[in-house]
């Protein structure tokens, strides 16, 4: 079963290498970090919570989770 804690480590994995690739924001999508770990299409909400738990100031929730269409923030980096 898929928990928040896969989610939690892949989004931070990719805010990571955003990064180190010199990148000064990143925007993620809750449907393709739930793609990005196996089985994790099935559990959006754990997916939506783990993207909420990492927003901090200055970040910018592109579209909220309530929207119907899926979570989307923009994260500034480096973190």
């Amino acid at each position: 079963m898929v928990s928040i804690d896969h989610f939690v480590h892949e989004l931070r994995t990719q805010l990571k290498s955003a990064a180190e690739q010199g990148a000064t924001n990143i925007s993620i999508r809750a449907s393709e970090l739930c793609r990005s770990v196996r089985l994790g299409i099935s559990s959006m909400d754990a997916c939506c919570d783990a993207m909420q738990e990492e927003v901090k100031p200055g970040d910018v929730v592109v579209l909220d989770r309530d929207s119907g269409a899926g979570m989307t923030v923009r994260y500034l980096l480096p973190r």
